[in-house]
């Protein structure tokens, strides 16, 4: 298939690793770009992990939400914490479509 391809940026608490890996590769079989997290701070990639960090991960994620068409939110449990609250409002105050895994 080729043609235009929607980008859709994931967010959600990194300690789901297994379903932002799980969910990047259905959405990209479904034929969209997908942006994902460059870390996993929750669930073992923590050697570089400072405040200072965190923010910069914080503001990329946000430069990577304005690259994208909308916003998919890894919820499992219908969890969802500050920074992705922050992700989800930055997403809809900029225009974007927001889903979830799991319906809020």
């Amino acid at each position: 298939m080729i043609g235009k391809y929607k980008i859709i940026t994931l967010c959600g608490s990194t300690k789901f690793k297994d379903e932002f890996i799980a969910v990047q590769k259905r959405l990209t079989l479904e034929g969209n770009i997908v942006i994902s997290v460059g870390l996993f701070g929750h669930s073992g990639d923590d050697e570089l992990w400072t405040e200072s960090t965190k923010e910069m991960l914080d503001d990329m994620h946000k430069r990577k939400i304005d690259l994208a068409d909308e916003i998919f939110v890894i919820n499992l449990g219908g969890y969802i914490g500050t920074s992705t609250r922050s992700e989800i409002e930055y997403a809809i105050s900029a225009g974007k479509p927001v889903s979830y895994l799991v319906t809020p």
